[in-house]
């Protein structure tokens, strides 16, 4: 007699929660293997294009189905208890979500480090900075509507919107009218190593393809040079410089 699989009804309370948070999980690592898959097979830009398309129509069935769920509507495409949120909540969100993402960073790269030393930590860290950073540059772009080529203007907005511009001090310097300096002024890596007596974490490697790709992505004809990055000696006043030149085309 053929017998059902169903699932275990003898889960408590507790169990039964916590499938559920990791169901979740399972959500959010089975998205990003179709992303990394549909860049594997069509490459990065495309895949950049089908993420937009895909997400958008996902995060609406999801929503729509956990709002009514846990019992909030949705306006505009946002959950309307977020919308009745004072200003304060709604930047200390942002806040501690960027903390959060940093601090999944470190965990990652603490977890390959641990078991396979920084060498393999930091090329793993490396290439994914080359994903992330035009990733990041693209959904900044999206959001706030800025044109195919929007020049420094819409690089200097866009660095505004990062994750990292929410928990850093960072500051932009008009240096010519083809040319823009942004410092990393505090840094909330390297200030914690500096409170422990640490020495600056050699960062450089991915600095190089994180603003490099970052900016290519928000204009094609930007291009990056590194004025300062550790290990590279700096002044009191920032960690890491980036000078932005737009090459204008032939």
């Amino acid at each position: 007699m053929e017998k059902k699989v169903m699932w275990d009804e003898n889960l408590s309370n507790e169990q039964l929660a916590k499938l559920s948070m990791e169901m979740f999980h399972r959500i959010v690592i089975h998205h990003a293997l179709w992303f990394n898959e549909v860049q594997h097979q069509l490459g990065f830009p495309e895949a950049l294009k089908i993420l937009d398309a895909a997400y958008q129509k996902s995060f609406n069935i999801q929503m729509k189905r956990f709002g009514k769920f846990f019992g909030f509507e949705m306006e505009n495409g946002v959950p309307k208890p977020f919308l009745a949120m004072p200003r304060e909540k709604l930047l200390a969100l942002l806040n501690d979500t960027a903390v959060n993402w940093l601090a999944n960073d470190g965990v990652w790269f603490q977890a390959v480090e641990f078991k396979h030393g920084m060498n393999d930590a930091k090329r793993c860290n490396d290439s994914c900075w080359g994903k992330f950073s035009p990733f990041e540059a693209d959904s900044i772009k999206r959001f706030l509507g800025l044109e195919e080529k929007p020049g420094l203007e819409g690089l200097k907005k866009a660095l505004q919107f990062r994750m990292y511009a929410r928990i850093n001090v960072q500051s932009i310097i008009d240096e010519s009218p083809n040319s823009i300096v942004f410092q990393m002024n505090d840094c909330r890596v390297q200030s914690a190593r500096k409170r422990q007596g640490l020495d600056d974490y050699p960062c450089k490697s991915a600095g190089l393809v994180e603003y490099a790709t970052f900016a290519r992505t928000i204009d094609s004809r930007i291009k990056t040079e590194c004025i300062g990055c550790p290990p590279d000696a700096h002044p009191e006043e920032w960690f890491c410089a980036w000078r932005f030149i737009l090459v204008e085309e032939a």
